[in-house]
């Protein structure tokens, strides 16, 4: 304190000496140190607040990760200094009462919050936006003219990045020339005759990941290089912008879909209605079997599903493609019966391992049906024992069943169904069953299968008894050639 002797020299030496710390306060660094917030001696929900709110206003002034680190370090304090803090504790019973601890723990929880949106931006960052444009170009399915529109984003982002790194990255490496494809020709009959579709694709994500892999190498400081990450960013933000522009074939509708893959181009006039049935039946008449998955796929009314899968089911082998049967064999797995038709007429026997499964499903008698069938007009071997098992009267199988398991062992014609089939014409109490089996053993056609079944000819059905006399008139004329 002054008792006014003091000399007016001393006075302003030391008021100079004042304003010289307080203009070193200003710009120093240690000072800076020196003014960070102390967690209090005792903490209590005030002390802790103010605490907090010196920390609130250290963010609010942060400019490099150094100083976001130091602020987590603070709030890293704050939590130890709340946890050793003796704080009341809410009433459970009042839902309106103070929670001083969860109030404390809510602002560093927020104060957390504000320093990870402060950081970066990072190399990182950009790096994983342009590999995540690369995974979207190559993943996603364009039409020519959308394939052109992110041909035109890829181009524009390599140019922009490129005028971004100025001296960080080497501009050549990410240049235009970085993208081979131009994508003036990329419509261009000429050009899609010398590369494909996929090739041009690839090229562009080449040019990305030539451009990830630069700024990678670059390493950028989120302090020193921060505007040129950020406009790096702003350049990924404008190619994703583009490539979500870009037409896909999910964007068009149903029947711009099919025109654009040539589905109508068969038809010279609409003469049906639909048009998409009058084309289908124009795609059967022709064999087109991809145009008729094409339909089947795209075309979702029950309508033209199940003309569809008419026009399989009529084609038979005609319209076995290696696309087809594994079409037919997931609806199979499904157990649909129309799609195990059509294996069967198309003699599918990479069907066989799953229809041979269908085989004993007594509680579905329909689907046994449809299973025996197709696999005697796939000729499966591998299921002449199952389908013998189901000729068992004992058995699970329904009469109604069991003669379409005896003319499926007919059609496939293997000597080993000789047996069953002589034991169920001869014990069966069903007539259609024994008939069915006289049926079968005829197919097979040895002279053991054929001598089965003739000695019928006196039987009291009818239906037997034809049977029996078609196997003796195959024995005398085997006898009349021999």
């Amino acid at each position: 304190m002054s008792n006014g002797d003091d000399d007016p020299a001393d006075a302003s030496e030391g008021a100079d000496a004042a304003d010289d710390a307080e203009e070193a306060g200003g710009a120093g660094e240690s000072t800076d140190a020196a003014a960070a917030p102390t967690l209090p001696d005792e903490a209590t929900e005030e002390s802790l607040n103010e605490y907090l709110d010196e920390i609130a206003e250290r963010l609010d002034g942060a400019e490099t990760e150094a100083d976001l680190d130091d602020i987590e370090a603070l709030l890293d304090d704050a939590e130890a200094g709340l946890d050793e803090a003796d704080l009341p504790e809410p009433d459970e019973d009042d839902e309106d009462a103070d929670d001083p601890r969860g109030d404390l723990e809510g602002r560093i929880s927020e104060l957390r919050d504000g320093v990870e949106e402060a950081r970066g931006p990072y190399a990182d960052d950009v790096v994983d936006a342009i590999e995540a444009a690369a995974s979207t170009l190559e993943d996603t399915e364009w039409t020519a003219a959308g394939r052109d529109d992110a041909a035109d984003a890829v181009v524009a982002f390599v140019d922009a990045a490129a005028d971004a790194v100025d001296d960080e990255v080497d501009a050549g490496d990410i240049g235009p020339d970085t993208v081979e494809t131009d994508p003036a020709s990329a419509g261009d009959e000429a050009a899609d005759e010398d590369r494909g579709d996929g090739d041009r694709i690839d090229d562009l994500v080449e040019a990305l990941d030539a451009v990830a892999e630069a700024v990678a190498d670059a390493d950028l400081d989120p302090d020193d290089d921060a505007e040129t990450i950020a406009a790096l960013l702003d350049a990924t933000d404008d190619l994703e912008a583009g490539l979500d522009e870009a037409e896909e074939w999910d964007d068009l509708e149903t029947h711009e879909q099919l025109r654009a893959q040539g589905y109508y181009d068969v038809l010279g006039h609409y003469k049906d209605f639909p048009v998409e049935w009058a084309a289908l039946k124009e795609h059967e008449a022709r064999g087109n079997v991809d145009m008729i998955l094409l339909a089947l796929d795209s075309l979702q009314s029950d309508f033209m599903e199940r003309h569809c899968l008419e026009a399989f089911e009529r084609m038979g082998k005609r319209g076995k493609t290696e696309a087809s049967v594994e079409k037919m064999l997931g609806r199979a797995e499904k157990r649909d019966q129309p799609a195990i038709r059509i294996l069967g007429k198309m003699a599918a026997d990479e069907a066989t391992e799953t229809l041979v499964e269908y085989v004993p499903e007594g509680s579905n008698p329909q689907l046994q049906k449809t299973v025996f069938k197709a696999l005697g007009e796939i000729g499966a071997a591998e299921a002449v024992q199952p389908l013998a098992n189901q000729l068992d009267p004992e058995g699970d199988t329904e009469e109604l069943v069991r003669p379409h398991a005896a003319r499926a062992l007919g059609l496939i014609g293997d000597t080993r169904a000789v047996d069953p089939l002589a034991d169920a014409l001869a014990e069966d109490d069903s007539d259609d069953v024994r008939a069915a089996a006289g049926w079968a053993l005829r197919q097979i056609g040895t002279r053991e299968a054929l001598e089965a079944v003739a000695e019928y000819g006196d039987e009291h059905s009818f239906i037997v008894s034809t049977e029996a006399e078609k196997a003796e008139r195959a024995l005398d004329e085997a006898s009349a050639t021999a």
